[in-house]
């Protein structure tokens, strides 16, 4: 059974704000940690992030993720607040995720936002349309258990190609509805294979102080293939996904003025 892991422990600090980031590891488990070229690419690609979903965990007995960790640099720059398993239980539309969404609020002092919830999710592709759609009941039940208004959905939302034609998106409210900022456009390919085009990944935020703290031209896909040197076959070792990203604004802080009237008081 594949799994997600949210990788909540910090790596190694960045001074451009929080890096947060998202990568379907396609199939990540003992086959891969015997192969100490993808390990390395996955630690690397890992490293630059501040907090990283990973999808497609296989690996029962945590020794591949165990493994990875001890090799990672750790630098605590937020906290968790809170999480909540999401119970799909609506009356008449039961069982709608294949894996509800594991749901975890953070509380970042370093940042402009001071906490935000992360809904990870990885649809399955033949239900995508369905799955992406009910996200936004996820969102609904969640701000009222946590009164939070500031919400990352990420994750492979398998949310192109065929598992999602246009016509369907006008079926799915986290995209009709206007307060939901999509950046990971359908124009970006999250796909290694060169013969593929598809923006299966996607990253997803509501909510004005979340929506005004994002660094501006920071959601982006990370090309490892390009950025390590690799081939096309070195680069599917690794995954059939590239990862995406984003990062939010540091705190502001107060001049030098301010800081001595801060010292002062």
């Amino acid at each position: 059974m594949w799994r997600l892991l949210l990788l909540c422990a910090l790596f190694v600090p960045h001074s451009l704000g929080l890096r947060i980031c998202s990568f379907n590891v396609q199939s990540f488990g003992e086959s891969k940690r015997d192969k100490p070229a993808v390990m390395n690419v996955v630690r690397k690609i890992i490293s630059r992030c501040d907090i990283t979903l990973l999808m497609e965990i296989k690996d029962s007995s945590n020794t591949v993720i165990r493994l990875l960790m001890a090799q990672l640099n750790r630098k605590n720059l937020v906290s968790v607040k809170g999480t909540y398993q999401y119970k799909d239980l609506q009356p008449g539309d039961e069982d709608a995720f294949s894996r509800e969404p594991y749901v975890v609020w953070f509380q970042a002092p370093s940042t402009e936002v001071k906490e935000f919830v992360i809904v990870p999710q990885h649809t399955t592709p033949e239900a995508a349309v369905r799955e992406i759609d009910e996200l936004y009941d996820v969102y609904l039940d969640v701000k009222q258990k946590w009164n939070s208004e500031n919400f990352i959905f990420m994750g492979d939302l398998n949310a192109g190609c065929s598992y999602v034609p246009k016509k369907s998106w006008k079926n799915i409210r986290l995209r009709n509805h206007t307060e939901f900022v999509w950046l990971i456009g359908d124009n970006n390919d999250t796909t290694v294979k060169s013969s593929t085009n598809c923006a299966y990944d996607r990253i997803v935020v509501v909510g004005e102080k979340l929506v005004s703290s994002i660094v501006p031209g920071s959601a982006n896909v990370f090309d490892f293939m390009v950025a390590y040197g690799l081939t096309e076959e070195q680069a599917l070792e690794v995954s059939d996904h590239f990862p995406i990203e984003v990062r939010l604004k540091e705190s502001k802080r107060p001049t030098s003025r301010r800081r001595k009237y801060l010292k002062r008081k």
